[in-house]
C-alpha cells in the first residue's frame, strides 16, 4: 500500500517488540494488591492522604521490575507486559465474584492463575466494607437506591476505579523535574503557620508529596541499577544502550530533562506511575508535540540524534503505552469494550499567540503512529482554519491506514467554548484531547472533564411515556407524569419528557456528588495532584479543589434514537394519525412482534424522517429535547465549586464510548423502530443506515446540536471504505468536506473508520486472519478481535459513506 510505504517500517527491534507485546496474553496480577494491603495495614492510623503516599512508596520500592531486550525506554506497570494490576482500595467485589469467569468472557478476556486467585482471596476480607465502592454506596441516600440497583446511571467505572480523565503538566515536569516541585513544597512548609487549623490538612498533603517524590526517585533509580547490572552481561551497542538507560534513569524524572531521550523517559515514568497510583483511565499525554519539541530540536541541532532515531524512540514509547492494562468488571466492559485506556496524544493546533503550532515533531508523531499501527495511544489532531496543509495531508494519510486515527477536534469551536466558561485565553489555546474526544487544559484541569453519569435519552423517553415507571426494570423512577396513550398532543409528551429528564438529572447529580465526596475523602491521588496546578499552592488535592479549572460532564447516550423516535411520534401519531397512540405503545411493549407490530415497525423505520439527513424539523426536535437536560444540569455545580477552581460546574457531553451497546441492552424497544436490547446509536452519530443523504447531510445535522453547550465532546464517527480514499481526488474531496464541517458548520469533532464491511465480516468469521485489524469503536480504537460480538456487530452495521 502506498501509504504504508510512505511512512516506512518499524526498525527490526521495534517490530519484534511490538509483536512480543501483542502476542502476550493479559493476566490478572495480584502483586500491587498485596503491596497495597501491606501498606494500608501498616499505616491504618494515618490520614488518607498519608496512607496513599505510603502505599505508593511501598509499591514503587518493592514491585518487580524488568527491562525488555528490545527497549530503550524502561518502566513497567505489572509483573509482565499487559498484565492488569488489582486496585483493592477501590473494590474487590467484582474481582472475587468474577475470579472464575475472566477467561470465559465474550470480549475483554483476562487470564488468571490459581496462585493469583488464592492470593486475592486471602486479602479480600481486609477490604470488605473498606474500599471506595463500599464507602461511596454508604453515602448514597435512599432516594437514589433504585438507580443504583438497576445500574441506570452507569456508575460501575466510577465506583470501581479512580478518576483520571486529565493530563498533568508534563512541560513543567521536564523543565524543573520533580526536584523543582520538592523545593517549592519545602519552601511552603518553612512558612506554614500550623496554628491555622486548615494548615494542618495542608501539612499532611505536603508531607505526602515529599514521600511520593522520593518514592518516584527510588523507582527510577531501581531501573538505573538494573540497567547497569544488565550492561555488565552485554557487549557492543546493547551495552552502550543499557549504560545510557542507567544514566538517564538516575537523572529523570527527579532532575530536569535535557535531551530528547531523557524527556521521553521522564514522561513515560510519570505516565506509568500515575497509573500505578490509580487505575483511572483517560490519563493523557497532552500536547505532546509542543512540550517535547524543544528537546528534539536541541538534539537535532547539536547532531545528537537523527530523525530516524527520534522516530524509533517514539515508536518505543507507543509500544510501552500499550503495555498498560486495566481489568474492568464484566458490567463495565459493556461501556468500555476492547480494554481501552484512552491515553491520548494531541498534536497540531495553535500556539497561545494564535499561530499554527505544527512543528517537525508533529510530523514525526504521525509517522511513528503510522509505523506502530496500534490502538494505543489515541491520536488527536487539533484542526483550525489555518492548519498547515502538508500536516493535514499527512494526517489523512495516517487515517487511510485504517486504525481509526487520528481523530480531529476543532479549535474554532472548542477554544471559544472554553473562553465563554471562564478559561483564560492563553490556557484555552493550550487545550488537549483527554481520553476520547473530551478536552481540557493539561496540568490545570480537575478530574472527569467527562465520564460521569450516563443519561440514556431513549430509555428516559420511555419512562416519560410510561407514567414515570422504567419499562426495563418495572420500577418507578420518577413521580407520575402521565401515560402516552392519554397524551392528546405532542406537546403533552414533551411536557412529560421535560419533567422526567429534569428529575433524573437531579438524581444523577446526587449520585455523582456522593461518589466524588467519597473519593475525596478516601482515595486522594498524591502524585497526580502534585503535577496539577495549583494543588501545591493551595495545599489541596484535586478532589478538594486544587486545580485551576474544574468542569465535569456526564454522557448523554442515544441522541439519534431520541431524534428519530420523536420524529416518528410527531409525524405518524400526532400529525398524520397513521398510527394510534395505543397501537404504537402496544407495538413497543411487545417488541414489534406479530403482523401488526411488524407493520408498525416498518412504518416507523420507513415513513418517518431521520436525523442525519439535514432535515431541520427532525434535527430541531432533539435540540429542543436536549435543552431540558442542559438547562437543568447547569443548575448544579460540582463538589469543588467555591473551593478554589474556576468553574466548578457541569456541562453536556456525547462521548459515550461503547456504552451505546451496553445501554442499548438495557433499553426496551423504542419508537424509532429499534428492537429491544439492541445497540443505540453511538455518540452523536446517526442510527445505522438512517443517514441516507450522504456525509455532508450528516455534518449539517450534527452541527445543529448546541455544540458550545456540549463542551464534554460531540463525538461523530464516520465509516468509509479504503477504496473510497484510494484516489487523490477523493482524498481532496474528504479534506474539503472536513474543512467545511469545521470552518463553516462549526463541527466539534470527527473520526473515521476506513475499513470495508466485507473485511469486518470476514474478521468476525476468521479472526486468525485479521489479528492486526484495528477499528474505531467510539472515541477510541481497539483490536477488532478482542471486542464482544455485540460490539463487533454494531461496528459492522454502521453506514458506509460515499464521497
Amino acid at each position: 500500500m502506498k501509504n504504508v510505504e510512505h511512512f516506512g517500517d518499524l526498525t527490526p527491534r521495534m517490530s519484534h517488540f511490538r509483536e512480543a507485546v501483542l502476542d502476550k496474553k493479559p493476566y490478572i496480577d495480584a502483586q500491587r494488591a498485596l503491596l497495597v494491603t501491606e501498606a494500608y495495614e501498616k499505616y491504618k492510623n494515618q490520614t488518607p492522604v498519608m496512607k496513599r503516599a505510603y502505599m505508593l512508596k511501598n509499591i514503587l520500592e518493592k514491585m518487580s521490575i524488568y527491562i525488555e531486550d528490545e527497549t530503550l525506554i524502561v518502566g513497567n506497570q505489572a509483573s509482565s507486559n499487559k498484565d492488569a494490576p488489582i486496585f483493592p482500595e477501590y473494590t474487590m467485589k467484582f474481582v472475587i465474584e468474577e475470579l472464575d469467569t475472566f477467561e470465559k468472557r465474550d470480549g475483554d478476556v483476562f487470564y488468571i492463575t490459581e496462585e493469583t486467585k488464592e492470593a486475592l482471596k486471602r486479602i479480600a476480607p481486609f477490604w470488605e466494607n473498606n474500599n471506595l465502592r463500599a464507602k461511596g454506596e454508604a453515602l448514597l441516600p435512599e432516594e437514589v437506591s433504585v438507580f443504583m440497583e438497576t445500574g441506570f446511571f452507569g456508575m460501575e467505572g466510577k465506583l470501581n476505579s479512580g478518576d483520571a480523565h486529565l493530563a498533568v503538566d508534563y512541560q513543567k515536569v521536564l523543565e524543573i523535574g520533580l526536584k523543582g516541585y520538592e523545593e517549592r513544597v519545602l519552601d511552603i512548609l518553612r512558612d506554614l503557620d500550623l496554628c491555622v487549623p486548615e494548615n494542618l490538612n495542608k501539612y499532611q498533603f505536603y508531607k505526602a508529596v515529599l514521600i511520593v517524590i522520593e518514592a518516584v526517585r527510588t523507582f527510577a533509580n531501581r531501573f538505573s541499577l538494573l540497567a547497569k547490572e544488565k550492561a555488565q552481561k552485554e557487549t557492543g551497542k546493547r551495552k552502550e544502550e543499557l549504560l545510557e538507560i542507567s544514566r538517564i534513569c538516575a537523572k529523570v524524572p527527579y532532575q530536569p530533562a535535557q535531551t530528547f531521550h531523557e524527556a521521553i523517559q521522564s514522561v513515560w515514568f510519570i505516565q506509568l506511575i500515575l497509573q500505578i497510583e490509580s487505575n483511572g483511565h483517560s490519563l493523557s499525554y497532552g500536547r505532546f508535540d509542543q512540550y517535547m519539541y524543544p528537546y528534539l530540536k536541541h538534539d537535532l541541532d547539536n547532531h545528537m540524534i537523527n530523525e530516524d532515531e527520534a522516530v524509533e524512540l517514539l515508536t518505543n514509547l507507543w509500544i510501552k503505552t500499550l503495555t498498560i492494562n486495566k481489568v474492568r468488571s464484566q458490567a463495565h466492559t459493556f461501556s468500555s469494550a476492547g480494554s481501552p485506556m484512552y491515553q491520548n496524544v494531541t498534536i497540531g493546533g495553535q500556539t497561545p499567540d494564535q499561530k499554527d503550532a505544527v512543528n517537525k515533531l508533529s510530523f514525526l508523531v504521525l509517522k511513528s503512529v503510522a509505523q506502530t499501527r496500534l490502538p494505543q495511544p489515541n491520536l488527536t489532531v487539533r484542526y483550525h482554519a489555518h492548519i498547515n496543509q502538508d500536516f493535514f495531508d499527512e494526517a489523512i494519510e495516517v487515517m487511510k491506514l485504517g486504525t481509526g486515527m487520528p481523530a480531529f477536534n476543532n479549535d474554532e469551536v472548542i477554544i471559544p467554548s472554553f473562553i465563554e466558561k471562564g478559561v483564560k485565553e492563553e490556557d484555552a489555546y493550550n487545550y488537549s484531547a483527554i481520553g476520547c474526544v473530551e478536552t481540557a487544559v493539561p496540568g490545570k484541569w480537575g478530574y472527569r472533564c467527562t465520564g460521569m453519569s450516563y443519561m440514556n435519552f431513549p430509555r428516559i423517553l420511555l419512562i416519560a411515556m410510561n407514567n414515570g415507571v422504567d419499562m426495563t426494570s418495572g420500577k418507578r423512577f420518577v413521580k407520575e407524569c402521565g401515560y402516552f396513550t392519554e397524551m392528546e398532543t405532542y406537546e403533552d409528551l414533551m411536557k412529560a419528557w421535560d419533567q422526567v429528564v429534569r428529575e433524573l438529572t437531579r438524581m444523577s447529580v446526587i449520585v455523582e456528588n456522593a461518589i466524588d465526596l467519597a473519593s475525596e475523602r478516601d482515595v486522594p491521588d498524591v502524585l497526580c495532584s502534585t503535577l496539577t496546578e495549583d494543588c501545591i499552592g493551595r495545599g489541596k488535592t484535586i478532589k478538594e479543589g486544587g486545580a485551576v479549572y474544574d468542569f465535569i460532564s456526564g454522557l448523554q447516550v442515544g441522541i439519534a434514537n431520541m431524534a428519530d423516535s420523536l420524529a416518528a411520534i410527531k409525524k405518524l401519531v400526532y400529525e398524520e394519525k397513521k398510527i394510534t397512540r395505543q397501537e404504537l405503545w402496544d407495538a413497543i411493549v411487545h417488541d414489534f412482534a406479530g403482523e401488526q407490530g411488524q407493520k408498525i415497525q416498518h412504518m416507523l423505520i420507513n415513513d418517518a424522517p431521520k436525523y442525519g439527513n439535514d432535515n431541520d424539523d427532525v434535527d430541531q426536535l432533539v435540540v429542543d429535547a436536549y435543552a431540558s437536560y442542559i438547562d437543568e444540569m447547569k443548575k448544579y455545580p460540582n463538589t469543588r465549586y467555591g473551593r478554589g477552581p474556576i468553574g466548578g460546574i457541569r456541562y453536556a457531553g456525547t462521548s459515550s464510548i461503547s456504552a451505546n451497546v451496553g445501554q442499548g441492552f438495557g433499553t426496551m424497544a423504542t419508537p424509532d423502530g429499534r428492537h429491544a436490547k439492541t445497540p443505540l446509536a453511538e455518540g452523536c452519530s446517526p442510527a445505522h443506515s438512517c443517514d441516507k443523504s450522504g456525509p455532508t447531510a450528516v455534518f449539517k445535522s450534527v452541527s445543529k446540536l448546541p455544540t458550545h453547550e456540549i463542551t464534554g465532546g460531540v463525538l461523530l464517527n464516520q465509516k468509509v471504505t479504503p477504496q473510497m480514499l484510494s484516489t487523490e481526488e477523493n482524498k481532496q474531496k474528504l479534506e474539503m468536506m472536513m474543512k467545511t464541517f469545521f470552518n463553516r458548520l462549526e463541527g466539534y469533532h470527527v473520526q473515521y473508520n476506513v475499513v470495508s464491511r466485507d473485511t469486518l465480516i470476514d474478521a468476525q468469521k476468521h479472526p486468525e486472519k485479521h489479528k492486526d485489524l484495528i477499528v474505531r469503536v467510539a472515541g477510541y480504537s481497539a483490536f477488532f478481535n478482542v471486542l464482544s460480538k455485540a460490539t463487533q456487530d454494531d461496528i459492522i452495521e454502521r453506514t458506509e459513506q460515499t464521497l
